[in-house]
């Protein structure tokens, strides 16, 4: 993909596989609805990013995928501009280290990698990121389970090592890490993952106020109400 300005969106995420996606929510509404609900997270992302001031790329697991073709299965008048490479790392935050460093090595002075799990990410989100990066080494969005579902850097710095990850300490652990390597850090706005039935529900009471947050997210939620596809009770 040309690069067309300094700064770089990078989604980190998986190809939906049954049995292997979201298993803490898939518990609970079962694998083939996670799987669907996993997709269309991931049209939501992929709708709302293309085509704004930064290039956008997707770094992917298992990789063996033909992740490309699959985003274009997903949206196919956005996935043109849209760049994919394989995770590489033997955890979490070696994958998330390695994007950095991938990304980096294309030249890009500003990095922002967001995770999947959250459709509702705003583009606002990221602006003020971008921003946050005028007077930060590292920025964080925090996410309310303790870990994060942003962080921006102009460098790959190693905030990953030791950090452990999925866990309610990661921010914490994280912003002290980097205050040991003497980086500055500023947090921006919080939010939530869906890891869980209670993330789940909350997410669809959210999506009732403003559908528009993550329009095809809204959409499949309703149809699977009507349809009783899985278990979700007001």
């Amino acid at each position: 993909m040309k690069q067309l300005t300094d700064t770089a969106l990078v989604i980190i995420a998986r190809y939906p596989e049954v049995g292997k996606t979201k298993t803490r929510l898939a518990r609970s509404i079962g694998d083939e609805a996670t799987v669907q609900l996993y997709r269309v997270f991931l049209t939501d992302l992929a709708q709302r990013f293309a085509g704004q001031q930064y290039d956008v790329y997707w770094t992917f697991t298992p990789v063996h995928v033909d992740y490309a073709a699959f985003i274009a299965t997903l949206v196919p008048d956005f996935a043109s501009a849209m760049t994919c490479f394989p995770q590489q790392g033997a955890d979490l935050g070696g994958r998330l280290l390695y994007a950095f460093q991938w990304i980096h090595a294309q030249s890009y002075q500003n990095i922002i990698l967001i995770g999947s799990d959250s459709p509702h990410v705003s583009r606002n989100i990221i602006a003020n990121a971008r921003i946050a990066l005028n007077e930060a080494d590292v920025v964080l969005g925090p996410s309310d389970d303790g870990g994060y579902y942003l962080i921006a850097m102009h460098e790959p710095h190693d905030v990953f090592s030791g950090i452990p990850m999925s866990t309610s300490v990661v921010t914490q652990r994280t912003i002290e890490q980097a205050e040991r390597q003497g980086l500055t850090i500023q947090c921006i706005d919080p939010l939530f993952d869906v890891d869980e039935l209670p993330d789940l529900l909350r997410l669809a009471e959210l999506l009732e106020t403003d559908s528009q947050l993550a329009p095809a997210t809204a959409a499949y939620i309703t149809s699977t109400r009507r349809l009783h596809d899985y278990n979700i009770h007001r």
